[in-house]
């Protein structure tokens, strides 16, 4: 009799009520960070209050369909994979460029579907460079991820950048209450508690920051109960050259970013990312980003704070991420949910966040405890890619003598690091050695060859 194929766990679809959790979570996980990127935009801007609520319904909405469209697919469309898609920071400044000398949000959304555009073209030349992302690359790029990351969650865990009280004890005492509240119902709670310990984590926090006065609902009674958003509101696009030509460079630092989540997903779900579904995914990127031109927001890409919580819940379903790209889709349609769900104070985020990006970089670990340091210079690539990650993000302002197309590539470390380790790795595994040297002999690439340890696995894989 014949047997139906096992459904990979990355394929499972959960019941309706883990589903509407595990969905809730990943909202959570990444709400601050979506609308962080119209906030500051709008601002730099001076949009009115209308306006900037405007941008933040309008990029919900994309980042519901940007995710849906990336975890269900459609066509060649989207990489299948648990990933969560929001507005990409490494496009903020040269938006705000762009908008506050003359050309104003319409020069923006002219340059975002140009960029958009590109992507979708240039996904299948980029799906070619899955070759040169073995684990040695792939571990360095998701552990300085993680890293990356870390600061973002201390920014939240002392109060929120730019906060008045930011720093105060009681803000780090909170933190670290829902930090502590995690780490417990994950190590004490049943097994499916403790894969919505983040989002227990939030709750418990939420209901201890109103009870403490950290936060208020005020806003909730001034938002409007429905918002659609409709193309080009803002005006029709405007195509300036210079605008376009920096918003392409940021299209290529989204597709070297989002490359490393999508590997990083594949490696804790056991689903390996091939070059086809790497292309699919990139012009799932780049057809989020068309629309967010179109109907008045920003260029998308994945959420790496996402990438976090999966590892650490190791709920691996791409539906549960489907479910919150729904989620949030009806946030974006109904203002006033949406001001609900922005009532959640910072420190709450930022304990929660400590354990998710906390669990990327030792997922990165785990993936570098594969690859072979012996006789060779692989310590060397893994030690200069983490310092050029970390580096922008110890100093921030370490480049601002820089162009800005250098800016943009450098300033992010997960850029920085991920282009940093493909060329070393190049440099010391695929060319020719000194003689006497570890690496002598032509290896990987220059000699047609695999590299024990480093280049294998992923090669298996293409």
């Amino acid at each position: 009799m014949a047997t139906s194929a096992p459904v990979h766990p990355v394929d499972e679809v959960p019941p309706a009520r883990q589903l509407a959790a595990f969905g809730l979570q990943h909202v959570l996980a990444m709400y601050a960070g979506a609308v962080a990127v119209p906030l500051i935009v709008g601002g730099a801007m001076k949009l009115s209050p209308a306006d900037l609520a405007y941008l933040i319904t309008a990029d919900l909405l994309v980042c519901g369909i940007a995710t849906l469209i990336q975890c269900v697919g459609f066509w060649r469309f989207g990489v299948r994979l648990p990933i969560m898609q929001g507005c990409t920071f490494a496009a903020v400044s040269p938006m705000v460029l762009i908008g506050t000398t003359g050309g104003g949000l319409p020069a923006i959304y002219g340059s975002v579907i140009v960029a958009g555009l590109a992507i979708v073209l240039l996904a299948p030349v980029f799906g070619r460079l899955l070759r040169f992302f073995p684990p040695l690359v792939t571990g360095t790029v998701i552990l300085v991820i993680g890293i990356s990351l870390l600061p973002v969650a201390g920014n939240w865990a002392a109060g929120g950048a730019g906060s008045a009280e930011f720093g105060e004890p009681k803000n780090l005492a909170l933190a670290a209450f829902v930090l502590a509240v995690v780490l417990g119902v994950q190590r004490f709670a049943p097994v499916f508690l403790s894969r919505i310990a983040v989002l227990i984590g939030i709750v418990v926090g939420l209901a201890v920051a109103v009870a403490f006065d950290f936060t208020d609902f005020g806003g909730v009674g001034d938002a409007d109960w429905v918002g659609v958003s409709t193309p080009f509101h803002f005006g029709a696009p405007a195509f300036e050259a210079s605008a376009i030509i920096s918003m392409l460079v940021v299209a290529l630092v989204c597709m070297t970013e989002t490359t490393g989540d999508f590997i990083a997903v594949g490696e804790m779900t056991g689903r390996k990312v091939d070059r086809r579904s790497l292309s699919d995914g990139l012009r799932a990127d780049g057809l989020s980003t068309v629309l967010g031109g179109v109907f008045n927001t920003f260029p998308y890409t994945a959420y790496a704070q996402n990438v976090g919580l999966v590892g650490m819940t190791r709920v691996r379903s791409r539906w549960v991420v489907a479910v919150a790209g729904g989620i949030l889709v009806v946030l974006g349609l109904l203002p006033k949910l949406g001001a609900v769900v922005a009532a959640v104070p910072a420190p709450v985020l930022g304990g929660a966040g400590l354990v998710m990006f906390g669990t990327v970089a030792a997922s990165g670990l785990r993936t570098l405890a594969r690859v072979d340091f012996e006789d060779n210079h692989n310590l060397t690539v893994v030690a200069v890619s983490v310092a050029m990650g970390v580096l922008p993000v110890g100093v921030p302002t370490i480049y601002e003598k820089f162009p800005d197309s250098f800016q943009t590539v450098m300033n992010s470390g997960i850029s920085a690091g991920c282009v940093t380790a493909i060329v070393l790795n190049l440099l010391f595994n695929h060319l020719p050695g000194k003689a006497g040297s570890p690496v002598a002999e032509p290896t990987g690439l220059a000699a047609g060859g695999v590299e024990d340890g480093v280049e294998k696995p992923r090669e298996e894989v293409v």
